[in-house]
């Protein structure tokens, strides 16, 4: 088994390569009857999709999704939806010099241990460009979430790039999609942009950090053990391209915080629900979510495709010096944003669906009388 297919009731398995013809993802376990078009698929591949500005791989490809399968006369069937987005923008000669060598940072050397054969134009199955199959199938999730969940939103930015952090005191939700960055920070996105600049120009990368907000979802949804929330969103933003580290909430700070500190108080809201005085936890306890906002933050290493010479070894066990040509992200981070909300939108669905299918929604009650 190659292990290409992620989640439990809402299940997307994603296949096709960098350079191969077209790449995509099969949908099984969408709810019938939900109003689905190509258009409301292809908005948010369209935030995803390269060569649309300079801070970006110059890669030109439409991205355009075709719905093969699962939907008739624009709503779901309930059974699988195979969603095909064809490649047009492909330079493979560009990898001609990496046939044989491994490139440093790159899955060329592990995937070359552990099959045997790999293709290296672009990266093949490893390259970031399958990443447009989950923003298909998490505009899938999106619309059944508009109808199961209403009112709930995903919302995701980047938060630091390189050494540069956002100032918290300056969020501003409205900056998310006015700038190149999704940065909710305008003073930060014009910093970052001539830093980013001198980086592209110097054919060189960086690192980042993204955080994705999902508001407007209940309590309940996650299980104790195995099934925790945070356990499968960590899962799910590991497995984009680059990700080498996940927080849920406060994250790693929560080790320098005491008991006091980090305990979220709870309090009885006017509206007779609970309410919390602070999130630290991530809107997530004991693996199941609060009805607080689920805050999930990882980081991204700097692309490893640059054109600085780095020391390598070739298929002979041959020392060389390589350079990787091509068309590449000097910060992988931009195009990692919408990525994590496609991810973390498939995930809260699958959770959803698995409440619905054990406790059909009941809830335990608070309040007088409660025993």
């Amino acid at each position: 088994m190659s292990f290409n297919t992620f989640g439990h009731l809402f299940r997307v398995t994603t296949w096709g390569e960098s350079h191969g013809p077209a790449l995509g993802a099969t949908v099984d376990g969408c709810p019938p009857g939900i109003a689905l078009e190509p258009a409301m698929i292809q908005h948010w591949l369209d935030r995803r999709k390269p060569g649309q500005n300079r801070y970006t791989t110059q890669r030109r490809e439409a991205d355009a999704v075709e719905i093969l399968s699962g939907v008739f006369e624009g709503v779901t069937t309930g059974t699988p939806i195979q969603l095909m987005i064809r490649n047009t923008d492909q330079r493979s000669k560009d990898y001609g010099d990496i046939a044989a060598a491994f490139r440093p940072g790159h899955a060329d050397i592990t995937y070359w241990q552990k099959y045997g054969i790999r293709d290296y134009r672009g990266g093949g199955r490893s390259s970031a460009r399958e990443t447009a199959a989950r923003v298909a199938a998490g505009g899938v999730a999106r619309a059944v979430l508009g109808a199961l969940v209403p009112g709930a939103e995903l919302r995701g930015y980047m938060v630091q790039m390189g050494a540069r952090h956002i100032d918290r005191a300056r969020f501003d939700w409205d900056q998310i999609d006015a700038n190149p960055f999704w940065v909710p920070d305008a003073e930060a996105a014009e910093d970052w942009a001539a830093y980013l600049d001198g980086l592209r120009k110097s054919g060189t990368s960086v690192g980042a950090a993204i955080e994705v907000v999902a508001r407007g979802f209940p309590a309940g949804l996650g299980a104790p053990v195995y099934r925790k929330l945070d356990t499968e969103l960590g899962a799910a933003m590991l497995s984009i391209n680059a990700v080498k580290a996940v927080e849920i909430g406060e994250g790693m700070a929560a080790a320098g915080l005491t008991g006091e500190a980090n305990a979220d108080e709870i309090f009885m809201g006017n509206d007779g629900t609970p309410r919390f005085n602070s999130n630290h936890a991530g809107g997530i306890l004991g693996g199941i979510s609060t009805g607080q906002d689920i805050v999930v933050r990882f980081a991204v290493k700097p692309t490893s495709s640059i054109m600085t010479p780095r020391r390598t070894i070739d298929t002979e066990g041959a020392e060389r010096e390589i350079v990787t040509r091509g068309r590449h992200d000097p910060c992988v981070g931009i195009r990692a944003v919408p990525v994590a909300e496609a991810m973390m939108a498939c995930v809260l669905l699958d959770h959803v669906l698995l409440d619905r299918a054990q406790t059909g929604g009941v809830r335990g009650r608070i309040g007088p009388g409660q025993g």
